[in-house]
Parts: C-alpha cells; structure tokens; sequence
C-alpha cells in the first residue's frame, strides 16, 4: 500500500492520527476539524474528500465512529477485487476494525498493523482468520503463486472454512508449502504423489504444482513459476505459430503455463521474434547461453546437427538445464514442427530450489544462548532428519527442537571423512540434514573444506547465517561498536597460532587502522597479542574479555590494553575467549546524524503527502 487516506472526524482523532500517520511514509492525514498541525490537511467535508479522492488513495483508515466510516465509502464501492482496504479505528483508540476488502485488499493485515501501533484491539471478522486457518485467497500473493480453479474461489473457500476433509498435494518444496505443512489445519492431509490419494475420502483437492491435474472434486491449484523452458528453432520461425504450438505442447503433458519461470536458448538466438514475443507474452526474462555454456552439460539427446551447424550437443535441453541449476529434466527435448514447415525443439526442467529432495542446511547456532538461534535456523531443526553438531561448542538445549525420530550426532569425535561419509548415507535417502556449528558459520567455521566436496559431488546445501560471539559482545558490553566520528569499522581477526597469518593480515598492522577489533581464538597467545596491539593502540585503550559469551557460565572482563595478558593469565582463560579492543567499549559520546531532527531521507521528508 503506497497511498494512505487517514480521515479523523474529531479533534482526539486528530491527535490519534497524527501517530499513525507517521508509521505510514506515504499517508495524507485529513480532517474536517481546525488544527495547527502542519501534517493535518484541512477537508470541507469527508463526502466533497472521497468523491474527489476515492481513486485517488490505495487504502483508508477512518477515525472515529464505525457509522461514519460505512455511509461514507457506501458511495463507492464495489466488489472485494477492486474495493480498496478500509479500516475504521475509535477516536480513543480501543479497537481497530477491517471493514472492507480484508484478505484480498489487506485490509486485516492493516488492521493489525494499526493495532499495534495505537494498542487497539483488532477485530477481524473472517472465519479463517478467527479459526487461524489458511486464507486461501490471499496464500498466492502472499507466495507468488497464480490460481486455477474448477469452481468459484468463494465455493472453494466455503467448502475450506467449514472444515470439510481436505487432501492438499506438494509437487514442489517452496517457503510456501513451508508454511502449509507447518501449519496443517487438522482437517487436512498433505499427499507428495498424486496417484497415492483416494480422492473418495475428501470433499476438496488443493495442490501447489506446476502440472494441471483433472479431479472430481472441486479442485484448487497454486502454481508457483518453477519450470525453465529451453528453446531451439529455425531462424524466422512464425510468432504466433510458435506461440499456439507452444501452448498446445504444454497442455498435452499436463504442464501449467503459469509455472513458466524463465526461457533459455543459445546467444545467437537472442534476436529471434518469436523467442523475445513469448517472453513479453508470459512476462517472464529471455536467457541466452554461450556455445562453451551450454557444452558443460550433458544432455540425454545430443544432436549432431545441431553440433555441426552451431558446435554444441544441445540447446533445449542445455538451456533449460543451466537456467534451472538442476541437471534433471522434466521434459526431454520435444521435435515441433509448426504448419508453416519450420521446426522447433523444447525441454523442460524444474527449479533446483524447487525440487523435493535431499538438502544441506549448514545452520549457526549462535554463540550460545540457545534463544539466540534464528527462527529459520529453529524451523529447520525441527524438520531435519539427520543433526550433526559442533560438540560442546553448540548448546545441547537446542537439540530438543528435533523430532523424535531425528538421527542426532557429535561431530567433535569424527573427522573431516566421517562427517562426509554420514552425510551422504542420509543425502542418498532424500533426507534433511542440519550441519550445526556454532556463531555465525561463515566465521571460523570451518565450513570451507565441507562445502567445497558437497559441491564437487553434486550436493544441494544451503547456509542460515547465525549471530556470532562479536555481535553478543556487544549486546553484553551494551557498546554499539561503530561510533560516529570516533570508530566506523569493524575488524574480525585472530592471532597467529597454529594457522599462520597473511603478511598484511599481522595483528600489528591490523592495530594501525585503531578499528574495533574482534579477536578470536588467540587466548593462549595474549602476551603476544598484547603486545602486537600496542605497536599503535594506547596503553589505556578500552577491552573486553568474554569467555562463553551469553552460555550460563559466561565470565567477562574488562580494563584496558596493557593488563591484557595479565587478565587473562590470572583467571586462567584458554578456549573459547573473544577479545574485543577499542575505543567503541562503553562509549556513550557523539551523536549520529540519522535520527537528527535537520537530516531528511526519504522516510522522514517533512512534507505532507498530495492530496
């Protein structure tokens, strides 16, 4: 929502609209009431403001009485798919009501905003949002998927409010069919094979799909833009020949045009009109690959024509295969000759993202507080399969999260080969795996050398980010770490151990910059430290000394640079130490220039929205 109406009919409405409003950029407060207010535009009358403005704003919100509200948009509306979202709130703020266009316009998710902002109590009067059941008609907008239907979505929906057994098919894996199977209603049964269903036991069929399924029941299809279309032709080939065939090729196997994500072909076709035509028709992008691109794939129907004309094995089903990332194709290359003679081939692949299969998630932990695992991080522990955490490292209170017949492992016992060898056993099976390691695992993770032989043996892995122990001390150390004026970079390093340094890497020349510097894993090797430290950092430098930041037996330490090694010989710290060095500890001076009432940006601009 872009353009927000606020009309306030009484003076305390006024007051309550002036703080909403400046949650919403673009809002233009109006009233009929005299104000002071620069932000306040002055209305004749609410009637004379929506018969010129109406089409003007993509949401109102009503202050005042609910009457009001209701006789003034009476006028103009019109039906839920084109109505705008309209709230109504009390001039004392005790409750915010969606009125129109609720699921669709968003009016509910408005309401809810607005309740939050006022502390209103929200009322929201739609049956799946009082029964906290999916909004079928909001799910693929809210996951950009498009909607095919046999009957009325209204008939759909009833039949899905009124708990009717429902059977709900998951051809694909999206961060939608995320949320349908974490939030099964308990009418519902989920299904991944659609010739497993008894259609006999249920009154609705739903399904997130890229295939168009004929069923006797009242049937819901989402279809998300998952399939990469690779494309050949003869140069010159008819538009709207290929277009037609196209479609018809599509509909034969039972393929969902809506779940065209992108077309592929070889570069020199990037000039071919019918090519660059069904793109804009589709509104999807038109790739080209190179000859050497496309020859790193092999293809299960190589041509040797097409070698000896443009030097490559294949431009459908290669197109389709790099576009994808996914060397499996779901349509082998189809031969197509059109009526005006030319010819042209296609092949389909899904998305590798898209696919249903076996996943690496190689998850951060966080530095200790179990709490402080993100919530994707928490959500994919509680669906994986296999967990293979970093030992002591990694709080044992988060392996409850798993599900019961989760196989859960230490890693610190297994070396580099045993953790690949149990990863694959579980990969080769279809599972879920979580590799949890602690902090963030992008920083001195160790993870390098296990991402480098997933990718060398063709095995999907994905990394969720996790806090590490820097940012934690900072939290503890109530610092922010970059101070304006004073500090703006940050330096995470560590000493020279075991693991030798880069020449310009040495923690002297590091001190030079004066940075807020995050040691890790250099306790055993503080006199050194110390020392390398104050090559440039004064004497009295500010530090910190965190051993098992936000664990239970956390123990930090402060003081300054020259009692460094001193500090931590006395309380005899070794491992798992963050050293933090720098004049950002505890500073409470200089001010930014972000929230200071003369710097404008485009959320705080200081002008009033045009009516």
């Amino acid at each position: 929502m872009n353009r927000i109406a606020i009309i306030a009919s009484t003076d305390r409405g006024v007051t309550l609209g002036l703080i909403v409003q400046k949650e919403f950029q673009k809002s233009a407060l109006v009233s009929t009431r005299p104000s002071e207010r620069t932000e306040v535009q002055s209305i004749t009358s609410i009637a004379d403001f929506l018969q010129t403005s109406f089409h003007s704003f993509d949401a109102f919100i009503f202050i005042g009485a609910l009457g009001i509200c209701v006789r003034s948009v009476a006028p103009y509306i019109q039906d839920k798919k084109e109505d705008p979202p309209i709230v109504n709130i009390d001039d004392h703020g005790k409750f915010a009501q969606s009125v129109l266009s609720g699921h669709i316009g968003g009016a509910n998710e408005l309401t809810h905003k607005i309740a939050a902002i006022t502390g209103a109590q929200a009322v929201i009067t739609t049956s799946s949002d009082i029964q906290n059941i999916w909004q079928l008609d909001t799910l693929a907008n809210q996951f950009g998927w498009k909607i095919r239907t046999t009957s009325s979505l209204t008939t759909l929906i009833s039949l899905f409010v009124n708990n009717k057994p429902t059977v709900v098919l998951l051809d694909i894996k999206d961060p939608g069919t995320t949320y349908l199977e974490k939030n099964k209603p308990n009418f519902v049964d989920f299904y991944y094979d659609y010739l497993q269903i008894d259609f006999s036991q249920y009154e609705l069929f739903i399904a997130v799909t890229y295939k168009v399924y004929n069923s006797s029941l009242p049937t819901l299809l989402y279809h998300p833009q998952v399939l990469h279309v690779g494309m050949g032709c003869s140069r010159g080939i008819e538009t709207h020949l290929v277009e037609e065939s196209f479609r018809d090729q599509l509909s034969q196997h039972q393929i969902a045009i809506e779940s065209i994500k992108s077309l592929g072909s070889i570069d020199i076709k990037y000039d071919e009109e019918a090519f660059i035509q069904l793109a804009q028709k589709l509104e999807i992008p038109f790739f080209t690959w190179t000859a050497d691109q496309l020859n790193t794939q092999q293809v299960k129907n190589p041509s040797e024509t097409v070698r000896e004309k443009l030097g490559v094995d294949s431009v459908s089903e290669a197109s389709a295969m790099l576009s994808a990332g996914n060397q499996d194709l779901l349509l082998e290359k189809q031969k197509i000759t059109v009526a005006s003679g030319k010819k042209y081939t296609l092949a389909l692949t899904l998305d590798k993202t898209a696919q249903r299969k076996a996943m690496i998630a190689i998850i951060g932990a966080g530095p200790g507080d179990p709490e402080l695992i993100s919530v994707k991080g928490k959500q994919l522990l509680e669906q994986a399969d296999l967990i293979l955490y970093a030992g002591s490292l990694v709080p044992e209170e988060l392996l409850t999260y798993a599900k019961p017949d989760t196989i859960i492992r230490n890693s610190a016992s297994m070396n580099l080969e045993e953790q690949i060898e149990l990863m694959v056993a579980y990969y080769s099976q279809g599972k879920m795996i979580v590799r949890l390691h602690s902090g963030d695992p992008s920083i001195y993770g160790a993870i390098q050398e296990q991402i480098s032989i997933f990718e060398e043996r063709g095995m999907d892995y994905f990394i969720v980010p996790g806090i590490s122990a820097f940012q934690a001390a900072a939290a503890y150390l109530k610092s922010e770490f970059t101070i304006p004026e004073v500090v703006q970079t940050i330096i995470l390093t560590r000493g020279e151990g075991n693991t030798p340094l880069p020449e310009h890497e040495k923690l002297n020349e590091m001190a030079r910059h004066k940075a807020t510097m995050c040691i890790f894993l250099s306790a055993t090797i503080a006199k050194t430290v110390q020392a390398q430290l104050l090559e440039h950092y004064p004497e009295d430098t500010p530090i910190a000394i965190l051993y098992r930041v936000t664990w239970k037996d956390e123990e930090v330490y402060t003081g300054t640079l020259n009692k460094l090694a001193a500090i931590i010989r006395e309380h005899k710290l070794t491992r798992t130490v963050l050293i933090i060095v720098g004049a950002a500890i505890g500073a409470r001076q200089n001010r930014s220039q972000l929230y200071h009432p003369e710097h404008k940006h485009i959320f705080r601009t200081g002008k009033p929205v045009k009516l």
